[in-house]
């Protein structure tokens, strides 16, 4: 049989160079078709893109008006019976009316389909549980607790190597890098979640497992056997000092969390927007439970800065006795300011300036008890309020010792014992390092608590008396800690900026608040003393 001679194309194709057998003829032919195809569904693909393209506005509101007619469907199956027949006669009284009107059914057109292309629209699915890395991050969070929250008693324990974290884990969620912000475990009743040694473990674990570096509040719900755990934001540090809405009797120690108190206060920012702060707010008076402040904190925490701050709200309804140990000059922008009766930097200035203090507190008791047995109200100037701010007495401790004089703390016994009824409240503020030289007066009678710096649990429940239910951070800005008023819970702190003025290296904008809230000088030809620039807010 004769061979059909190769196609003309195909022959030029190959160029006559040597013939070519039917194997290879045959693939070539094969590769040719599969390019077409190939060729023919990418055309296929292009133009059922353009039509969905084209047609896009058509599907739209297709898809809506199916979700619509859903929704009447779902609407008229829930409606009453004895309710349909009132809803059928207003839908036809609507329509009537929309048909009698100009352009009415133009406009109930558009309407409707205003309404399906809305309802029809693309919208993204929302995300529903963690990714596949946040899921690994919960499983090993979940092997890790499985040694604190299992026993082998247990014949179906909740924690268990192996087992699945969404059984415990009820809810979570996490920020945009990953990393948790809140989570809720389930635990087993027979977990000692009344000892604090059991819980520390458990919120140290937390807290390495899910990032350090981070503050983390533990909320234990004992009824339900649950722990929440929340990260918390960093509190605002640009609020500087200024004249807060508050009473005679009334204090700012500074801001904190929105959940932890139940007022707020108006306030300016840096950038001189308004806004309401949660305040801490210290009551003094003869009906304080905690007439006196003790303040805690590291070198360059911003305990100095507090004391500024309080004896500025005090300036507007009393007079201020500043006794100053740390020697840095802190408190002379104060000096010669109408209020401020004596700013005292020396060991004998000291000494005079708290014998006084107490002698004008017995003077004061024993106007008001005269005042009472007459049955007249006391004298004005009883009721004027009176601070003493002492500033790192245990300076003058080591001082007087040297010295062979009394310790200026021991003359502080009688203003904190009588203050509240004579109108006398003392602020203490003191390093961690001169914790220990403390009176016993000023240990016992000092009700409301503040830390301020970077400290451990231990040393913060060593002042407050409790620990903070906070995770402590590694660097915080100055005037950032803790406070507790009495037997009240602790709460986060963040002090008002309240710089010293002269200070050439804090923020104009803070200094320039504190000038404006210093009162007239005394003698308005006194220059202002020159400061150094360069020296650590204690």
């Amino acid at each position: 049989m004769a061979r059909r001679p190769l196609p003309r194309a195909l022959g030029s194709r190959l160029g006559g160079a040597r013939p070519v057998g039917p194997r290879v003829l045959g693939s070539r032919i094969v590769s040719g078709g599969a390019a077409q195809i190939a060729r023919s569904r990418e055309i296929a693909r292009t133009a059922a893109d353009g039509a969905a393209d084209v047609l896009h506005p058509l599907i739209t509101i297709a898809r809506g008006l199916r979700r619509l007619a859903g929704a009447a469907r779902r609407r008229w199956a829930d409606t009453p019976r004895e309710r349909r027949g009132p809803a059928l006669c207003l839908a036809a009284g609507g329509l009537l009316l929309l048909a009698l009107i100009p352009y009415g059914p133009l406009l109930g057109l558009i309407a409707l389909m205003g309404a399906a292309a809305w309802q029809g629209r693309e919208r993204t699915p929302a995300r529903s549980g963690p990714d596949p890395a946040e899921s690994r991050r919960l499983q090993a969070l979940y092997e890790a607790l499985v040694p604190y929250f299992s026993v082998a008693e247990d014949p179906a324990p909740l924690f268990r190597h192996g087992g699945e974290w969404d059984t415990a884990f009820s809810e979570c969620a996490f920020d945009a890098n990953g990393r948790l912000t809140r989570l809720r475990v389930n635990y087993p009743a027979y977990f000692t979640d009344g000892e604090p040694q059991a819980r520390a473990r458990i919120e140290q674990l937390l807290h390495a497992k899910s990032g350090r570096g981070r503050e983390y509040l533990f909320t234990w719900e004992e009824e339900a056997n649950e722990l929440l755990m929340t990260v918390l934001p960093a509190l605002p540090a640009t609020i500087a000092a200024q004249r807060f809405v508050t009473v005679p009797g009334e204090t700012v120690l500074g801001f904190t969390d929105p959940d932890a108190v139940q007022r707020t206060v108006p306030v300016s920012d840096a950038g001189g927007a308004a806004q309401d702060a949660p305040a801490v707010v210290w009551r003094t008076g003869a009906r304080s439970a905690e007439p006196h402040l003790l303040a805690v904190g590291t070198p360059g925490s911003g305990t100095s800065t507090l004391l500024r701050s309080i004896a500025l709200q005090a300036l507007q309804h009393g007079d201020v006795l500043i006794i100053e140990g740390g020697g840095g000059g802190e408190y002379a922008c104060l000096t010669g300011r109408r209020g401020v009766l004596a700013v005292e930097c020396g060991l004998s200035g000291a000494l005079a300036g708290l014998e006084w203090a107490a002698h004008e507190t017995e003077r004061r008791l024993i106007a008001v008890n005269r005042a009472r047995q007459t049955g007249r109200p006391a004298p004005e100037d009883v009721r004027r309020p009176l601070w003493i701010l002492l500033d790192r007495p245990s300076v003058f401790g080591h001082l007087a010792a040297a010295d062979g004089h009394t310790d200026p703390q021991q003359l502080l016994s009688v203003p904190l014992r009588h203050g509240r009824a004579a109108q006398v409240t003392v602020a203490v503020a003191e390093q961690f390092d001169g914790l220990e030289s403390l009176a016993e007066p000023v240990r016992t009678y000092t009700r409301a608590r503040v830390v301020l710096g970077a400290v451990s649990c231990e040393q913060a429940a060593s002042v407050l008396g409790v620990q903070p239910h906070t995770t402590p951070v590694p660097a915080v800005p100055p005037g950032r800690g803790y406070a507790r008023l009495g037997a009240g819970p602790v709460v986060r702190l963040q002090v008002p900026a309240t710089p010293d003025p002269y200070d050439d290296a804090a923020a104009e904008s803070h200094r320039r608040a504190v000038r404006g809230l210093l009162p007239e000088r005394q003698d308005e030809g006194t220059p202002e003393p020159v400061r150094a620039t360069a020296r650590a807010d204690g």
